[in-house]
């Protein structure tokens, strides 16, 4: 795989169980790159999302995703892979008895770090990225949504992944705090790692317009930036 590549899939098949979900699936995503994920409900963007972190294996065709390859990939080595993504949860998925700074700790530390004092720094760095640097103390209920996801977001960036997966991360979110959500994530690609965002927001791709692939009738096609995406057929699906 190209050094500038974060992931390369090459007529791919994407499988949930045995039901054939997304077929000939080729795309490749560059360091730095953000990509929308968009389609109907059932059209396999999860499905995809969960073959590139190895949730589903890839049972046809090939696919490198941080250097590693699901076509070969071990079992044990699947930890080391998700070390190098970031999930970004719609439903946030926080441990509601522990605070914020125990919820990232416990990453930290189920991820192999020892040392207090490094795992205090890197905590203190992620929640000032997202612009929590004061809300460590706080548990999640304590939190607006907008925070509890910038909370998610901080998460996922523990481990300087270099890819981020982000499954309607603005899903349960109001237009505005969805926005700065966006904002987030657009700076987190612009600092140099790869972002895949699966929404529905279509809102969203107007405001913040970037590279757009399409699950479609069982394939992925990119839409084409200089057309006019036909956002109202969209926003019925």
């Amino acid at each position: 795989m190209a050094a500038d590549l974060t992931l390369n899939f090459e007529k791919a098949s994407i499988f949930q169980k045995d039901n054939l979900v997304l077929s000939d699936v080729s795309f490749q995503l560059k360091k730095s790159e953000f990509t929308y994920l968009i389609g109907r409900v059932g059209s396999g963007k999860t499905s995809l999302i969960k073959t590139i972190n190895a949730e589903l294996p890839l049972r046809e065709g090939k696919a490198l995703v941080c250097g590693f390859n699901l076509n070969t990939i071990k079992r044990r080595q699947i930890p080391f892979l998700r070390r190098k993504l970031g999930i970004v949860f719609q439903d946030f998925q926080l441990l509601i008895d522990r605070n914020v700074h125990e919820n990232l700790t416990f990453v930290l530390q189920a991820t192999g770090w020892k040392f207090r004092k490094q795992i205090n720094e890197r905590i203190d760095e992620v929640l000032e990225k997202v612009g929590l640097g004061y809300k460590g103390y706080k548990m999640p209920h304590q939190l607006s949504g907008g925070e509890q996801q910038r909370v998610v977001i901080a998460r996922a960036l523990l481990n300087n992944p270099e890819l981020i997966l982000a499954d309607e991360p603005t899903g349960n979110l109001d237009p505005e705090t969805s926005a700065d959500i966006m904002k987030i994530l657009m700076d987190i690609s612009s600092n140099g790692r790869a972002v895949i965002m699966a929404t529905h927001n279509y809102t969203l791709l107007k405001k913040f317009p970037a590279r757009t692939l399409k699950c479609e009738n069982g394939k992925i096609k990119e839409v084409d930036q200089g057309a006019e995406i036909d956002f109202t057929s969209l926003m019925m699906e």
